[in-house]
């Protein structure tokens, strides 16, 4: 049997990750919790930038975060390293939300006027919105640039990340 260290975690399969007891356990704790966490792509810049703006303004502090290309993600969602990464992910109680839907609730969670600008986007047909994240999902490398790894949190966000 292969074990997690003996294998490249950028080309190991979701099921081997699955056996990261940091990633399993952390990801379970978060939703055990009842803590939304945000799954984004680690090395877009775009991205990168989101999670800055969420961290500076969300007012519970209650939302965690872990890239797609980690083990967490890996667990709770079952991606694989050569997965596509050009959808944010949600995942609330249980619950995955992705593409403008994950955008909306994001917002309505971080609450304030935050709160407001999400509801006022679910009033939009889901396809629309849809076609207005893919339009920017499809050039935000182009138009934000990409990281050459995913992003480190500072020793204050630690808690915040999971692998």
């Amino acid at each position: 049997m292969t074990t997690t260290s003996d294998i490249d975690p950028a080309h190991a399969p979701a099921a081997e990750l699955l056996s990261s007891p940091e990633a399993a356990a952390a990801g379970s704790a978060a939703l055990a919790a009842g803590r939304p966490i945000l799954f984004f792509d680690g090395v877009c810049g775009l991205c990168n930038w989101s999670v800055d703006f969420v961290l500076a303004h969300e007012r519970r502090q209650q939302i965690l975060f872990a890239p797609l290309q980690g083990e967490t993600a890996a667990a709770c969602l079952g991606t694989k390293s050569d997965d596509d990464f050009s959808s944010v992910q949600l995942l609330e109680n249980g619950v995955r939300l992705d593409r403008s839907d994950a955008v909306a609730r994001l917002l309505t969670l971080m609450g304030g006027g935050w709160s407001i600008l999400g509801a006022l986007l679910r009033i939009i047909p889901r396809p629309i919105r849809n076609v207005g994240y893919w339009v920017i999902a499809s050039n935000r490398f182009r138009l934000f640039g990409r990281k050459a790894a995913c992003r480190l949190p500072t020793p204050a966000e630690r808690g915040r990340f999971l692998p």
